[in-house]
């Protein structure tokens, strides 16, 4: 069995985060970058279901040679080996683009991202590989089980949960609950230096979305304490001043 887990390289969630060039990039000097958590546990998962299967693990990243740390660490935490497709990634289509055409000319039998990366949100890359790949995709699943060929995946869904059982391939963004993470141990760490970590040139493809500025939040008000028995002020205030009521 062969899969393949896509993982991002995100700003660690402790990083305070600025922009440069008039709000238009962003700024990564002194930021720490780690795993994406939902590519983590996607990670887990992967290296528990080639454990049981006879499986190998294959992590890939569409990113330049600053994020080979972060691909260094996927691969002590126990995949087998890495790929880096060696370009910015410009939007999720371009990133989902990329994967897609390294996994047609490497046909995995499993395709794991996470839910969605930590930094933009989108939940995007899993359906458009499933899009471009022809297969079967879940944008977000608590479980998956595999018996053979067949795997039986759960899902929550709007009042409840949904359990449909399907065959290889398909592709699933995981969420909490599927796996969970693992830490690399000092055998991985050592194991990890000397793993094949594969560099493929980008085939210039253009992405869809163009970022116009970045915005952090306003900052947050000041807080009004109003004392307990004056309930017409409080009220007088939502209404009038918060407008909420």
């Amino acid at each position: 069995m062969k899969i393949l887990v896509c993982i991002s390289n995100v700003p660690d969630t402790t990083t305070k985060i600025t922009f440069t060039d008039n709000n238009t990039k962003f700024n990564d000097n002194g930021v720490q970058f780690i795993i994406n958590p939902y590519d983590e546990i996607a990670l887990a998962k992967a290296i528990e279901l080639a454990e049981s299967n006879n499986g190998e693990v294959t992590v890939i990243h569409v990113g330049e040679a600053s994020a080979d740390a972060t691909i260094r660490k996927a691969l002590a935490i126990g995949a087998h080996r890495a790929v880096r497709i060696n370009a910015t990634p410009i939007d999720a289509y371009f990133v989902a683009k990329e994967i897609s055409q390294y996994a047609k000319a490497n046909a995995f039998d499993l395709i794991l991202t996470g839910k969605e990366s930590i930094d933009y949100n989108g939940s995007l890359v899993a359906g458009m590989l499933g899009e471009l790949l022809d297969m079967p995709s879940f944008a977000a699943i608590k479980k998956l089980d595999l018996d053979g060929n067949q795997a039986t995946v759960e899902r929550e869904i709007e009042g409840g949960k949904e359990v449909i059982a399907l065959p290889l391939p398909f592709v699933a963004g995981t969420s909490e609950g599927v796996a969970e993470p693992k830490i690399p141990n000092m055998r991985g760490i050592m194991s990890a230096r000397t793993k094949p970590l594969e560099v493929v040139e980008t085939d210039s493809i253009e992405g869809l979305t163009t970022i116009l500025r970045y915005e952090t939040p306003p900052p947050r008000g000041t807080v009004k304490l109003i004392n307990a028995n004056e309930a017409e002020k409080l009220i007088s205030i939502l209404h009038h001043e918060a407008k909420v009521i």
